[in-house]
């Protein structure tokens, strides 16, 4: 059985983006239990850029929300691929 993917990994995130200003605008696609932002918005040290991670309670916010890769966010075309939680499967040998 297929394992649904419910996050989502969004790089070249501009380092002037805050975590409410992702939470709002993946709002849009779909239900959001958690939202990580790295570094952090109180984080003390120099960012060039961010990495946010984007859990969904619906899986299929995934596929909608790769729909917003190359959106001009801030001042940066924003990255979106699903991303898989936990362990990554061994290839065979």
């Amino acid at each position: 059985m297929a394992s649904q993917r419910s996050l989502v990994q969004v790089t070249n995130v501009s380092p002037s983006t805050t975590s409410e200003q992702m939470r709002t605008l993946f709002g849009f696609l779909g239900t959001i239990e958690e939202l990580k932002l790295f570094p952090p918005d109180d984080s003390p040290m120099p960012v060039t850029s961010r990495v946010c991670f984007v859990k969904f309670q619906e899986p299929e916010s995934v596929g909608v929300s790769q729909h917003l890769t190359n959106t001009v966010f801030v001042d940066r075309a924003l990255i979106v691929v699903p991303f898989a939680e936990g362990l990554q499967k061994q290839p065979p040998r």
